[in-house]
């Protein structure tokens, strides 16, 4: 088996080719940012231009970006303000003692907001409908007073499901309540702009729009409360203590800089290759069903169960054919657990776990997606096979 077809570009991409030219030139600035010597200075100056090129992408300013090690840091980051008890990280809110989040969050959110619920914060969560979109009704009875903060994602990593963001932190900030968003899968892949959307946290990953694994940015609107996640030194701004990742902070500023010249032209492409697979799945393979909204969704994104079928079982029989795809979230792979979006989103358990995730990328390719549905096409039958007589044929 020869041939390679990656379709799992929600868990990762790979690196874009400009990226790994500017971090591999990169590799010799070894200064320390912190340092006042010409080295240090070196390494400084190109920390911020990626500062000021990942804040203009998103419509913030360069002092409102803070780099961290990740989009789960990101997270884990806003989620502190309730838990930190020290004197002067005391925030305007820190008599409200409860968070709204949703029920289709990253694993990292909903943890979070566990660990939160664990020491005595209350944690509410937004339902979905079928489509996964939140229930805005219901989420709006849910917010009050006594809500410190509102955490709900912006596209939803397994379904490709996008939420009217604007109009949830509108709801929040009503009652004068905190709003942050999750934008690890829609930065990069959607426009996104944070002074339309009105939010008063953003995270981002890196290594989901081409760049370097291990730096995400969080972006922090001005004036809003903050707490350190990891404290010590004064890197950004006494934000979040550590050395900065010059190579990959250098990266993801490349990684942006190309997602601003080539995400709209890729968006088009990757919705007609979406549509290609659809299509090609719909005439090959009976009993199925696709998941999440069926417009409001990434480009590149389809999420489809298969009746009779179980999902890790379809996952290991493409991988066989050269063929990458996801069961859902990359962070819950080994939980035999299904997917806790698609029961959310009112699936039964036996159809959620037949649910396979196929993200697209720029490299992929009508040719690429042909030969995809062959091989399912012929996977789905045998496994059905198996899992009605129980004998692999």
């Amino acid at each position: 088996m020869d041939r390679k077809v990656y379709l799992d570009h929600n868990a990762t991409t790979p690196l874009h080719p400009e990226v790994k030219k500017v971090m591999s030139e990169a590799m010799e600035i070894f200064g320390n940012p912190s340092s006042m010597h010409g080295f240090g200075r070196q390494a400084r100056r190109l920390i911020d231009e990626s500062r000021r090129s990942i804040a203009s992408f998103i419509g913030g300013k360069p002092e409102d970006m803070v780099f961290m090690g990740s989009g789960s840091e990101a997270n884990n980051t806003v989620f502190n303000l309730l838990s930190c008890s020290a004197k002067k990280c005391e925030a305007p809110h820190i008599g409200r003692r409860q968070v709204v989040t949703s029920l289709i969050e990253h694993p990292c959110v909903l943890e979070a907001a566990g660990c939160l619920q664990e020491r005595g914060v209350e944690v509410a969560y937004a339902p979905v409908d079928g489509d996964g979109k939140i229930d805005i009704p219901e989420y709006e009875k849910l917010v009050s007073e006594r809500t410190a903060l509102v955490s709900v994602m912006m596209a939803n990593n397994e379904t490709g499901t996008i939420q009217d963001i604007k109009k949830i932190a509108a709801i929040a900030h009503r009652y004068g309540v905190l709003f942050h968003t999750d934008a690890v899968q829609a930065a990069g892949k959607i426009p996104v702009d944070v002074m339309d959307l009105g939010v008063d946290y953003l995270s981002m990953s890196a290594h989901k729009i081409y760049g370097p694994k291990g730096i995400g940015a969080l972006y922090v609107s001005p004036g809003v409360p903050f707490c350190p996640f990891i404290r010590g030194g004064h890197q950004e701004r006494g934000r979040r203590a550590g050395t900065e990742n010059t190579m990959g902070i250098v990266g993801f500023g490349k990684a942006v800089e190309m997602r601003s010249k080539e995400m709209a032209g890729e968006a088009g492409r990757l919705l007609l290759l979406k549509s290609r697979l659809r299509a090609g799945i719909e005439k090959n393979i009976k009993d199925i069903k696709f998941n999440g909204h069926p417009s409001d969704v990434l480009p590149g994104t389809l999420n489809v169960s298969f009746d009779g079928a179980e999902g890790e079982a379809i996952l290991l029989y493409l991988d066989l054919e050269g063929i990458a795809v996801s069961t859902g979230s990359a962070c819950a792979s080994g939980s035999l657990d299904p997917s806790h979006v698609l029961i959310a989103s009112g699936m039964d358990a036996e159809r959620a776990h037949g649910s396979i995730r196929i993200s697209l990328g720029r490299d992929n390719t009508e040719a690429e997606i042909d030969y995809t549905v062959g091989k399912l096409t012929a996977v789905i039958d045998k496994v059905r096979k198996i899992s009605t007589t129980g004998h692999r044929s």
